[in-house]
């Protein structure tokens, strides 16, 4: 039995290429989608089977093919891998889900084919980044799902969007480049791939060879930095993010940014370790960057008048608090950087399905425009406030989980001016959420001429949106098992 489950991670990804290659041959649309969502659903319910034998047995290595570490490769899946894939796999299958209403008004009827087996090849890459334990996979991995990115932003077939993938290829493209100069880096003084044996050669041979170590770190943090939108590498996010139909933007926020951000942690704590990592400047780089992401993000999401730029400069903010937990450089630190992956994936997807929604029923794009939205769209309104107020920090929502822990793993690494940007973050977050909550439910001028639920979706096409909203509060309301979750597998 524990073979079997063992052999869960590769089965997944095999299953999502296979799939992918099998969509285009099918016609109907509702042949397809039905396929692509009993694969995902598949996908997600062997997650689950993961994540169940990862908590009562503890984490594992599979060996792919006859061939152990360090000839062979390796997946490595313990806690944080596990849940990873677990959310990787139902925010896919819940976009999925909306994404039958409501794709075929965003691109083209003969498109939704070609979206989705790009969905399955990304999908498939980015559990391959989250499972490998070995770092050329890992880049691998990491330019599948470049390309599948850059896909399904330009499937709606515009300008905007072609500019916008062009511009994400060519910065992630050099971010690629960064990172492979980075694994040459550490191959020429380790002669490894394997993370763990790469480990076991720094740690014999670093002496000598700080200089080297150190500019392959900083190559893997700038490389991987941009793939993560880390400030100020951010620049190709707002456009991607904007311009892509909502399900993709969804994708993009929610899965893409983050699959690169598990690999950085990897390769800092496993590939080189604290004892290494500590003797760098790295993590204050990283800390630095992280801090000014939280104020700048927010700053451009303040200056938007487009609802989606907005949501998207938002990310960039969201990012930094990511990376501000992996700059601390202690425990608490880090886990609250994986949580915060996790509560930021499940609300961000709902923001971006929901302004879709607001966009697809009224056909506005501008934030003005969107005043007394909510006597038009009241279920799709609250949920883009409990979302919204996750990302603010009101008590409970994943988000203020994540802010809390943030202030006290800065408290001990006695860093307390930290806390002054946290406050100033979260309110600037405040600043650009709340008219639009407000405008939207209040004010006679916004509701005249407005009619009770006239623009609202049936409550089938808004179930997607109501399970990602449930699973965010319950992220919130259960964060201290999460927590412990994560803290049992977490790579310090």
């Amino acid at each position: 039995m524990q073979n079997t489950v063992k052999l869960i991670p590769l089965v997944s990804v095999m299953l999502l290429m296979i799939s992918a290659f099998v969509i285009p041959m099918l016609r109907k649309k509702r042949s397809v989608f039905f396929l692509s969502i009993a694969v995902m659903s598949t996908a997600m319910i062997l997650q689950l089977i993961n994540v169940v034998f990862v908590a009562q047995n503890g984490g594992y290595l599979f060996d792919i093919g006859h061939f152990p570490a360090p000839f062979g490769i390796v997946l490595r899946i313990g806690e944080v891998e596990s849940l990873i894939g677990l959310l990787f796999c139902f925010i896919n299958l819940m976009i999925l889900w909306y994404s039958y209403y409501s794709l075929e008004k965003e691109i083209k009827s003969n498109r939704i084919g070609f979206f989705l087996t790009l969905n399955h090849l990304l999908l498939a890459s980015l559990l391959g980044i989250v499972f490998t334990y070995d770092i050329f996979n890992g880049f691998v991995f990491l330019e599948v799902s470049t390309l599948a990115a850059c896909g399904i932003i330009v499937v709606k077939d515009k300008k905007d969007n072609i500019k916008a993938a062009m511009k994400y290829l060519i910065l992630s493209s050099l971010g690629s480049g960064l990172v492979l100069m980075g694994i040459a880096f550490v191959y020429s003084i380790s002669g490894h791939l394997s993370m763990a044996f790469i480990h076991e050669a720094l740690i014999q041979n670093a002496d000598g060879k700080h200089n080297l170590i150190l500019i392959s770190l900083i190559l893997f943090t700038v490389g991987l930095g941009i793939k993560g939108a880390m400030f100020p590498l951010h620049i190709w996010l707002p456009d991607a993010h904007s311009s892509a139909p909502s399900p993709s933007s969804a994708i993009l926020s929610a899965l893409v940014i983050k699959a690169p951000i598990i690999f950085l942690i990897k390769v800092y704590y496993l590939v080189y370790g604290t004892a290494i990592l500590s003797q760098t400047v790295v993590l204050h780089l990283v800390l630095f960057f992280g801090v000014a992401g939280m104020i700048f993000g927010s700053l451009f999401a303040r200056s938007q008048k487009g609802l989606k730029r907005m949501i998207a400069y938002s990310s960039v903010a969201q990012m930094g608090y990511i990376f501000l937990g992996i700059g601390l450089g202690n425990k608490l630190g880090l886990i609250m950087a994986v949580y915060h992956i996790v509560a930021h994936a499940l609300t961000k997807s709902c923001l971006f399905l929901a302004a879709g929604s607001f966009i697809e029923q009224t056909g506005y794009k501008t934030i003005d425009e969107f005043r007394g939205i909510g006597k038009e769209m009241p279920v799709t309104l609250g949920i883009f406030t409990l979302s919204a107020l996750s990302m603010i920090g009101i008590p409970i929502l994943p988000g203020f989980i994540s802010k809390w822990n943030l202030a006290m793993a800065s408290i001990a690494a006695d860093k307390i001016l930290l806390l002054l940007f946290l406050i100033v973050s979260s309110l600037l977050n405040a600043s650009y959420y709340f008219p639009i909550i407000i405008n939207g439910y209040f004010g006679e001028d916004n509701l005249d001429g407005k009619t009770f639920k006239s623009k609202s979706k049936p409550i089938k096409t808004l179930l997607p949106l109501i399970v990602l909203s449930v699973m965010m509060v319950l992220a919130g309301f259960f964060s201290g098992s999460l927590i412990d979750f994560i803290g049992r597998g977490i790579y310090m």
